[in-house]
């Protein structure tokens, strides 16, 4: 589904009650977090579904309404006050393609500048949510590049904190450019290490090896270091895998799980079985 055809449609005011930079002093990102109070009694979302948000933009590039698509990063409100969303927004510039001058992104920034008290609209919410498995013995694999972590956030803190007593393995891969940009694992905030005393979690880190480069991100470091328990996972039948993040994520995956079971097609072939039973789930953007 195109981003031009998801609805605008019913659309709701909501406040800002907080805004927070969540990326580390000297990162090359700027990634904020706010909350978000919807003005209205009952607003429905579920984990790794996403939320829309409408700014108004200059018509010279388009429809005067733009709307763009940001996971909620965090598990919906517990009743008693309005319902609230946390979104992960990373300020964006973009080139033009024609003229080859940089403009800002439109919606990050007017986000991101947005201060508690200041009112905008959102839509949705879109998208099929993650799916947390019954059988708390599963195992789950959560791979995640730059803001494509925020709903792992949740996801996290659902199983953690909400189901409890999870027996099953967990395993975060999340991949940035440096160690400045990795969110919620930095000096400003570190939410992921609530769960580094559970037996069964580890966070697997993977960072650009010249991050003042171009070099994408060395998941085959991250992935092939780790290699014997995470083809154990893959192997078990009881093993759900959920990845967000940028689609480029989605082709570098495919070459490094073939490369891990030995070659491409065996590696579709194992992938096509985990979508088929519902085990392998994407939210890319």
């Amino acid at each position: 589904m195109r981003l031009e055809d998801y609805p605008k449609d019913p659309r709701f005011a909501a406040t800002v009650l907080k805004s927070e930079l969540i990326t580390d002093d000297g990162a090359d990102a700027e990634v904020r977090e706010l909350v978000l109070e919807v003005n209205r009694d009952e607003f429905n979302f579920e984990i790794g579904q996403s939320i829309g948000v409408l700014v108004e933009g200059p018509t010279e590039f388009g429809s005067a309404l733009r709307q763009r698509l940001y996971t909620v990063a965090d598990t919906p409100s517990a009743g008693g006050t309005k319902p609230q969303i946390t979104l992960v927004v990373r300020r964006c510039d973009y080139i033009d393609d024609y003229s080859g001058e940089q403009y800002p992104g439109v919606n990050s920034n007017f986000i991101c500048d947005r201060k508690p008290g200041d009112e905008l609209f959102i839509t949705g919410p879109f998208g099929l949510p993650f799916t947390v498995p019954e059988d708390k013995k599963a195992n789950l694999m959560l791979i995640g590049l730059g803001t494509g972590i925020a709903p792992f956030r949740a996801f996290l803190k659902h199983i953690y904190q909400d189901v409890g007593d999870w027996e099953g393995k967990v395993r975060l891969l999340y991949g940035a450019k440096s160690g400045l940009e990795l969110l919620y694992m930095n000096d400003k905030r570190d939410d992921f290490s609530l769960y580094y005393d559970e037996d069964t979690f580890e966070a697997i880190q993977a960072l650009s090896p010249r991050p003042n480069w171009a070099d994408p991100i060395a998941w085959d470091y991250a992935i092939e270091e780790r290699g014997g328990d995470i083809l154990s996972i893959l192997d078990d039948e009881h093993t759900y895998v959920y990845v967000a993040g940028l689609v480029p994520i989605r082709d570098s995956l495919d070459k490094l799980f073939g490369n891990l079971l030995g070659s491409p097609d065996a590696w579709a072939k194992r992938k096509a079985e985990l979508k088929e039973a519902g085990r392998w789930v994407e939210l890319l953007y």
